[in-house]
């Protein structure tokens, strides 16, 4: 079983919050607040153009508490008027979106 590994990198107007391993129900809580985290510095930032990346190339898995989580949070960037999308998009994951209807409101729109 493979751990969850969460790391901040700021630029410009963006906060990308990076996620490698496994996004389950035992992973959970640390994502919340970690996410939660990074809306709020976004918010101390007073700027409409400040958003929140979630980079998800190093999820190895992720299950229905993990996509519970993502729309959480995105529902809490969306009251606080904050862009919250999902970047990096692995095929299986991508699959899964789609297959929920959650894409459309978790990646940005080719």
């Amino acid at each position: 079983m493979d751990s969850l590994h969460l790391t901040t990198s700021r630029q410009d107007t963006t906060v990308t919050v990076s996620l490698a391993g496994e996004l389950d129900i035992a992973t959970t809580e640390a994502v919340r607040g970690h996410l939660l985290g990074a809306l709020e510095e976004a918010g101390r930032a007073r700027r409409p153009d400040v958003s929140v990346v979630i980079e998800v190339s190093g999820l190895s898995f992720i299950d229905a508490a993990g996509l519970g989580i993502l729309v959480s949070v995105h529902n809490q960037a969306a009251r606080r008027h904050t862009t919250l999308r999902l970047a990096n998009v692995p095929p299986n994951m991508r699959r899964l979106l789609r297959i929920t209807g959650l894409d459309a409101h978790l990646t940005p729109q080719s």
